[in-house]
């Protein structure tokens, strides 16, 4: 039985893994939208399956992912992750992540987690899109153009409306999925 996803996932396995099992499903656990607040930022001017094919390498650069230990990296481990070739070596990326860690942190002290406050921006539940095609989903919306402009203010960096807009269609803050996919009912 031949399965019909989105196109963008082609046929390389390590997409149609990330697509059938990741991306668009509601996540709420902190560390994985900490995770996926840095690759998305990472990705910036790339494409997501260089930063797919790079995941393991940056789980273990970034000591999976643990804001509390990101946020005290010294200028000695920024050096080190610049040597590291399994990663995307871009100075300005490494150092928002640990700014990130950081902002991080601070949202999460204020709102109990990271979770409760970045659903907020969908009033806690998916936006449910109804595309027939790739070519009409958007880059941005009103929402991610919020979350975008309340991340900067609050120290988050390559948090532009568009890496927004990625990072809710990855974490299921909207079903982008084409209403053709199987995923599209799914989540």
């Amino acid at each position: 039985m031949t399965v019909t996803r989105c196109k963008w996932a082609g046929d390389d396995p390590l997409y149609c893994d990330y697509h059938d099992n990741e991306w668009g499903a509601p996540l709420h656990d902190d560390k994985m939208l900490f995770e996926f607040l840095i690759l998305e930022g990472a990705q910036a001017g790339l494409s997501w399956i260089t930063i797919l094919r790079k995941r393991e390498n940056y789980r273990k650069a970034f000591d999976n992912f643990d804001p509390n230990i990101i946020v005290n990296y010294t200028q000695n481990k920024v050096d080190e992750l610049l040597q590291n070739e399994g990663i995307i070596r871009n100075k300005l990326k490494i150092i928002s992540a640990i700014k990130n860690a950081k902002a991080f942190l601070e949202v999460q002290e204020e709102f109990g987690s990271f979770d409760k406050y970045i659903w907020s921006f969908t009033d806690g539940k998916t936006i449910q899109n109804h595309w027939a095609s790739l070519s009409k989903v958007p880059v941005s919306t009103t929402e991610s153009d919020a979350m975008s402009k309340d991340l900067k203010k609050r120290g988050f960096k390559f948090v532009g409306t568009t890496i927004c807009y990625a990072f809710m269609q990855a974490t299921g803050m909207v079903n982008d999925h084409t209403t053709d996919c199987f995923r599209y009912k799914e989540v």
